[in-house]
């Protein structure tokens, strides 16, 4: 049986991980026992921070919501309550486009939540 030389292999596994450490300091991105550590850690981390945008964007809906819905005389849990109780239906993402973009719009929903938030319109 002949013999099986493997460093073609090898080599451009691992030139194929170095080229996506390209970046890291030091044996980071040279040295392939450091670079392979280093590149599990940044896949991770880029993983993980993936998820953590969504509530990183959330946030930065309910605080331009408010902002809006505060100009307006309004609190954002205020005007939360007023539509849940309105039965309209428009999630943050949309509201914090219509509060930055299209304020008479953002207007017609307040209104529409001041209507409903009222105690009269709660017990009724």
């Amino acid at each position: 049986m002949p013999r099986v030389k493997r460093g073609v292999t090898t080599g451009h596994r691992h030139k194929r991980l170095l080229q996506m450490t390209k970046g890291h300091r030091r044996g980071r991105h040279s040295l392939f026992r450091q670079a392979k550590e280093s590149l599990l850690k940044a896949l991770s981390h880029a993983y993980n921070h993936r998820r953590e945008r969504k509530g990183d964007m959330r946030r930065l809906w309910i605080m331009r919501i408010n902002a809006a819905a505060r100009s307006h005389g309004m609190s954002y849990s205020q005007l939360v309550y007023g539509l849940s109780q309105a039965k309209v239906a428009v999630d943050r993402k949309i509201m914090a486009d219509l509060a930055v973009r299209d304020d008479e719009a953002f207007a017609q929903l307040v209104a529409i939540a001041k209507e409903y938030a009222t105690p009269e319109a709660v017990s009724a």
